[in-house]
């Protein structure tokens, strides 16, 4: 690794003024288990003059509690302490299962829920070491993946020229629960929070900072679940997976790892919306969800991506049946 200057932010204020001092310049640090890795390997076009470690903030930004009418987390807290919190488990399943199918155990001790959410890419290009290939979204000229291997990237188009995929777990269970995040600046619905606009992930500025998430209690009657696809299925990053919340005449559903940012297939939302769960229901949902996917050239390597989120759709939707019926049948890990 190259020098760099290491602060240790006190304050919240602090450290978005020294994000804002570098311009750019300067990288934030959570816990860290995405960003050291980008810097040793020395992935991007520009390594960063300082690091800004938010773990020393005071007050702490790790915490768990429910006030107001909504669960709100701390955007330092830790991966392995939400998925094993009583009320999240509860309440929001969704997102205590999305953060246990995340990385390995020693990954959730370390990593944050501000960081996961915050994460770029995983892209192959994007991510070679050296960065061996200077590709569109690091401001080239070339998507690398539209001309060669695509078979993870998008089943829903490009988005200015570029093919990537978001790679985080906890970000569709957001999406699906209707979470809203708060940041040194403003509060975003999760809607509106994934934008990768060439060469970002986010809707965040340079000077901005995640400080806590927010999801509304649940009505009464809604039940979430959360499903994952992944090659090495302890540890790997999603090839799909899918959130959902639904009950009360409501539904919410969220893919990930199919497109640039979070996807809600609507189509499938009005599909199940006010109707019974059930096999027939959810394959229609399933199918609703994959309307306007398409294999991406050359080779069509991708198309396996197309099936592969109509089922998890499907499989999704079925384990918010409130009486559970179809839960024994689906195996969260090997899906």
């Amino acid at each position: 690794m190259r020098n760099f200057k290491h602060i240790n932010a006190k304050t919240v204020n602090e450290a978005a003024s020294a994000l804002a001092d570098y311009e750019g310049n300067a990288w934030a640090m959570a816990g860290g288990t995405d960003l050291l890795g980008t810097m040793r390997f020395f992935q991007l076009p520009n390594y960063p003059e300082a690091v800004i470690n938010l773990k020393t903030i005071s007050p702490s930004l790790d915490y768990i509690k429910e006030e107001e009418g909504m669960l709100k987390i701390g955007a330092l807290t830790r991966l392995q302490e939400i998925a094993k919190d009583p009320i999240v488990n509860s309440k929001y399943t969704a997102l205590a299962s999305a953060a246990l199918r995340t990385a390995s155990p020693h990954i959730r001790e370390m990593g944050t829920i501000g960081g996961n959410i915050c994460q770029l890419n995983r892209c192959w290009y994007f991510r070679k070491a050296d960065n061996r290939f200077f590709c569109l979204r690091k401001g080239g000229d070339i998507c690398y993946a539209l001309i060669g291997q695509n078979r993870y990237h998008s089943i829903f188009g490009a988005v200015q020229g570029c093919v990537a995929v978001n790679p985080s777990d906890i970000a569709p269970a957001l999406v699906a629960l209707n979470a809203s995040i708060v940041t040194s600046k403003r509060t975003i619905p999760t809607d509106d929070f994934w934008d990768y606009a060439i060469p970002g992930s986010t809707v965040l500025d340079r000077d901005e900072i995640v400080t806590e998430i927010q999801i509304p209690t649940p009505a009464p009657g809604v039940i979430s679940a959360f499903l994952k696809f992944a090659l090495r299925t302890s540890i790997d990053f999603p090839i799909v997976n899918c959130a959902a919340a639904i009950g009360g005449g409501e539904a919410r559903i969220c893919l990930n790892a199919v497109y640039d940012k979070p996807y809600r297939p609507t189509g499938a939302e009005d599909a199940i919306r006010g109707q019974t769960i059930n096999e027939a229901n959810a394959e229609a949902a399933g199918t609703a969800a994959i309307s306007g996917a398409t294999a991406l050239p050359p080779g069509n390597h991708n198309k396996w991506k197309i099936q592969l989120a109509k089922a998890l759709v499907k499989k999704t939707i079925l384990l918010t049946e409130p009486s559970g019926a179809f839960t024994e049948s689906i195996d969260p890990i090997n899906c």
